[in-house]
């Protein structure tokens, strides 16, 4: 059989560039590599700093999650700091958090992952001209609704944050200042247009109270045949479409999952410790090996280096242990690195000493967790989905677009809590000591790790999903999540290899990419392209 080369160069451009070499025998991917392609030094950046520049520098990490990173490194202050939370203000982070990701929902299945759907790979399909009138790039008559749509949540942000994104209106003992009852009408409103406008009628196909009664993928089978509206709506296209197109037949990974959880209960979580944590989130964290549930316990996580670009660090350390990084100037373009050796901006995570994929598909198994607490979301239906088809691109996207209903009631249902006569920030004694921030971003488990020696910050650490996702090999050489789930997948085409730009959409490795296919044997290129 032929052996031939894929280098894929980048993938995503949110957090620098990704890039991506596969080796193919016989069309099927036998090995990959995902190269960071950029160093980005955020840690040396705030190292001495006052501890706030974290609200001002952090939120900048992302285009996408810049008030994930705000809310983690407010949260992190207040454990350093032993501040008191006012209900109010672990509302109002809640919200923020929740309508960021609920708005990159649709803007992602719409504009970065369903345009490959309409791909002419698909070409013989019979759903495929359907695909290709709702979800073509730009001109389908989804993708218009869905992207516009996608704007809505995020104006609610701004309300309280006075902009999106990079806002800093989350700040240690709370926020920088409190709504109005005008706001709180405002965005009650802002909602509604979005469940009115996309939601329900292109969405669902159906209330949100009809959707959330879905209990296993049975149940999942029996909506989609309940009526038409249900079938056409778009999630029952993707539904019919994803099983026609075989998206459940490839992107497995490493099928081991972490979530940190996320949105602090207003009443739990108001002298935060990071013992006090886990037990108030209402999204739950865990992790999950594939057959039982653990703790996500931070001090489990260990960043692994010998395939990074890094001088002054050998060994896996736990991230407070970690010193702040030096840069290696011997990184390479990807055409000419030595996967043997050092190949990636990014370190390589490990949970446990595993792998751990992070992102939607976590936050729904742990919601399966029949363990979870009153509080916390209780939600089987991905154990069932988990048991019957496994991981794969498919399941990776369902999970994704199945928190939409969900967090949309979660928002109305904290909006309603509010209570503007009561306290919104609550000043701290700032003091040296250290601080743990976690949540869910729209991608997964994003944390961060602050030492605060003599009124400065002595480290700074930040592990995003996009680390846990597409780090390197670690220091055994297994493979990273993506490097994982590429393996095995088959190629049609290798001068359009789409399935390669759908196992790493399924991730949220987002936006534009160019592909350069070169035959191993001649070096010579085959292709040059985009995804």
């Amino acid at each position: 059989m032929s052996l031939k080369e894929l280098n894929i160069s980048p993938v995503g451009r949110v957090e620098g560039d990704l890039d991506v070499k596969v080796y193919m025998e016989g069309g099927v991917v036998t090995r990959a590599h995902t190269q960071a392609a950029m160093f980005r030094g955020f840690e040396k950046i705030l190292a001495g700093k006052d501890p706030q520049s974290g609200l001002i520098v952090t939120p900048r990490a992302c285009g996408i999650c810049g008030g994930s990173h705000l809310y983690c490194a407010s949260s992190a202050l207040d454990v350093a700091w032993q501040t008191t939370l006012p209900p109010n203000a672990l509302l109002l982070r809640a919200i923020g958090q929740a309508t960021e990701t609920i708005q990159s929902i649709p803007r992602w299945f719409y504009a970065i992952f369903a345009t490959d759907m309409a791909n002419k790979k698909f070409a013989n399909k019979p759903l495929y001209q359907e695909v290709v009138k709702r979800w073509a790039a730009y001109v389908g008559t989804s993708f218009q609704q869905g992207v516009t749509a996608s704007g809505r949540p995020v104006e609610v942000y701004a309300l309280f944050g006075g902009q999106w994104p990079h806002s800093s209106y989350m700040v240690p003992g709370g926020v920088m200042c409190a709504p109005t009852l005008k706001d709180i009408t405002r965005a009650h409103a802002i909602m509604n247009q979005f469940r009115n406008d996309w939601l329900e009628p292109i969405w669902l196909g159906c209330s949100i109270e009809r959707y959330l009664q879905i209990k296993s993928w049975d149940d999942m089978m029996e909506w989609l045949e309940e009526n038409e509206s249900h079938r056409n709506s778009d999630l029952g296209l993707l539904l019919r479409a994803g099983i026609e197109f075989g998206l459940d037949k490839f992107g497995q990974g490493v099928g081991k999952f972490l979530a940190w959880g996320t949105y602090l209960h207003k009443d739990m979580y108001n002298k935060p410790t990071i013992e006090a944590r886990n037990g108030a989130t209402i999204s739950p964290s865990g992790f999950w090996d594939g057959k039982q549930y653990y703790e996500a316990d931070h001090k489990q996580v260990a960043e692994h280096v010998k395939h990074a670009w890094y001088l002054n660090q050998d060994q896996a350390l736990h991230p407070f242990d970690e010193p702040v990084p030096t840069a290696s100037t011997d990184s390479r373009i990807l055409e000419n690195t030595d996967f043997n050796d050092k190949y990636s901006w990014s370190k390589a995570p490990r949970f446990m000493g595993h792998a751990a994929e992070t992102g939607p598909l976590a936050r729904v198994i742990m919601a399966a967790n029949p363990a979870n607490a009153d509080h916390q979301i209780q939600d089987p239906l991905f154990a069932d989905i988990m048991e019957k088809m496994g991981p794969s691109v498919f399941t990776r996207v369902l999970a994704r677009v199945h928190e939409a209903p969900r967090l949309y009631m979660m928002i109305n249902d904290w909006l309603s809590q509010v209570r503007l006569d009561d306290e919104f920030y609550i000043k701290p004694t700032e003091r040296d000591g250290i601080g743990w921030g976690a949540t869910e971003a729209a991608r997964g488990a994003l944390a961060h790790w602050i030492k605060i020696k003599d009124g400065v910050i002595e480290n700074y650490q930040i592990i995003a999903p996009t680390t846990w996702n597409v780090g390197p090999n670690d220091n055994e050489d297994n493979p990273g999540p993506i490097e994982s789930a590429l393996e095995g997948t088959e190629i049609e085409d290798p001068h359009d290899p789409v399935e390669v730009g759908m196992v790493a959409r399924s991730f949220d490795s987002c936006l534009v990419c160019t592909v350069h296919a070169h035959d191993n044997k001649s070096g010579e290129e085959l292709a040059k392209f985009k995804l």
